[in-house]
């Protein structure tokens, strides 16, 4: 009977998260009117704003250059043969060519170029367009830094430069600030649609982390991280990483760094009085959310979680509040990092910040705030030189180590949620957590 109620209760459950999810002919036309909109209203400023006129991508199938496969329509799940698209910027006219040269058009956006019975070469008539054209500069997908902008392969560069002639080469130079920049940059229409990935990732928690899933003394962390996975899936969505949940508890010593896999458990039996963290996000709309909550399964009699743990975690939002209080646009992720960790053990936080680009990838291209092994600042442009800049989403994803008297040892308080960075200054996307999650939902009392 228990078990029925609890298949009644999900089916519930999933028709709940089912209203917010779109079928997929409508995320086609979802996915194609953003598309249509970041190609016709947001590309022309970037490639002005990076002074690179002509943008060239080039990508074999199942090989495809992570900024091309952006790029492609909902239809495409790949690139097709051998897809080169041409981006034109006439500032001058106030006009951008979007162009293909394949042998149809890629969606309704990018215009084929090629016919190839009047030229069978895909390269030469390559070169006749840059020639109609004659840009100042060809922008390819090369990068040291941004591996996202590095996805032109050794091959197809070298055939490019061995087919262009030589009096463009020196026109051609690295499309990196323009990939980053289009990776990076966040429409309004897509801040809508973030607003709602967030709500069913914070959904999605929510449920793993109660009674619905979880009976103390039974259920194994390892079978809530396949439950989220799972549910994912049956939502309809995507995970661009396995969940992980681990626990902290007063008889457990703190082993190693939170994302020291190997040292932490891989199955442990949840019980009364443990502090659950998470790590989970989704894919939908080809946009990924990055969430980290914490719970807190209560004993007998208890209706909350202990004071010092709460007390704790205010200590985690502390230093969220002086990262977020830093984020300036211009300033590199370096500067953000050193000065909100200055400001956090000021007043004696003892704080780890490893705040990344979210959007089109989840780990995305732009202004890197630290690593959790790097909190001397990285030593890439991400973080050393690349600034911050308007219209971008981040995973504010941090920690706190806290000394707990009453559990003879320091906890850390993790704590990652989604947030944007606009002209306004910062915002979270959906909200942040700011108490914890009970196991069980704590009910009013009845009286008989």
């Amino acid at each position: 009977m228990k078990h029925l109620l609890f298949v009644v209760l999900s089916i519930l459950f999933h028709v709940t998260f089912a209203q917010q999810i779109l079928p997929e002919i409508e995320r086609a036309r979802v996915i194609d009117e953003i598309l249509a909109d970041r190609f016709n209203n947001l590309l022309p400023g970037l490639m002005d704003e990076t002074d690179i006129d002509m943008w060239i991508l080039i990508s074999r199938e199942y090989n495809e250059d992570p900024v091309l496969k952006t790029m492609l329509p909902a239809t495409w799940l790949n690139a097709r043969r051998r897809t080169i698209l041409v981006f034109f910027r006439d500032q001058a006219k106030d006009t951008i060519h979007k162009l293909a040269v394949a042998r149809y058009n890629v969606g309704e956006n990018i215009e084929s170029a090629w016919d190839k019975e009047k030229e069978p070469n895909q390269w030469k008539r390559l070169v006749q367009l840059i020639e109609e054209r004659n840009p100042k500069k060809i922008g390819l997908n090369f990068s040291k830094d941004f591996n996202i902008a590095d996805g032109l392969v050794k091959t197809d560069h070298e055939e490019f430069l061995q087919n262009l002639p030589k009096k463009y080469h020196s026109k051609v130079v690295s499309a990196e600030q323009l990939a980053v920049r289009w990776i990076e940059t966040r429409t309004e229409r897509e801040m809508v649609i973030y607003n709602q990935l967030v709500n069913i990732t914070h959904d999605i928690i929510a449920e793993a982390f109660s009674e619905k899933v979880i009976t103390p003394g039974i259920t194994k962390t390892g079978e809530v991280e396949w439950w989220m996975r799972q549910k994912i899936t049956d939502l309809g969505l995507e995970t661009w990483f396995h969940p992980t949940v681990d626990v902290q508890r007063t008889s457990e010593d703190l082993q190693g760094h939170l994302y020291s896999f190997s040292g932490r458990p891989d199955d442990m039996v949840i019980l009364p009085g443990d502090l659950l963290h998470c790590d989970m996000g989704i894919t939908y709309l080809r946009l990924n959310t990055d969430c980290q909550e914490l719970a807190y399964v209560l004993k007998p009699q208890e209706t909350q979680a202990p004071d010092f743990l709460q007390k704790a975690f205010k200590e985690g939002n502390r230093v969220q509040d002086f990262l977020t209080k830093n984020m300036i646009k211009g300033r590199t992720g370096n500067e953000i990092l050193a000065k909100s960790l200055a400001d956090a053990k000021a007043v004696g936080l003892r704080p780890a910040i490893y705040t990344h680009p979210l959007g089109l990838y989840g780990h995305s291209a732009g202004t890197t705030i630290g690593m959790w092994d790097a909190q001397g600042g990285v030593q890439k442009d991400d973080g050393e030189n690349y600034p911050l800049n308007y219209d971008t989403v981040y995973a504010i994803e941090l920690n706190t180590t806290v000394t707990i008297p009453e559990w003879k040892r320091d906890i850390r308080i993790m704590l990652e949620e989604a947030g944007f960075y606009g002209e306004n200054g910062f915002r979270y996307v959906n909200g942040r957590q700011t108490e914890f999650l009970l196991i069980p939902r704590v009910k009013p009392h009845k009286s008989n």
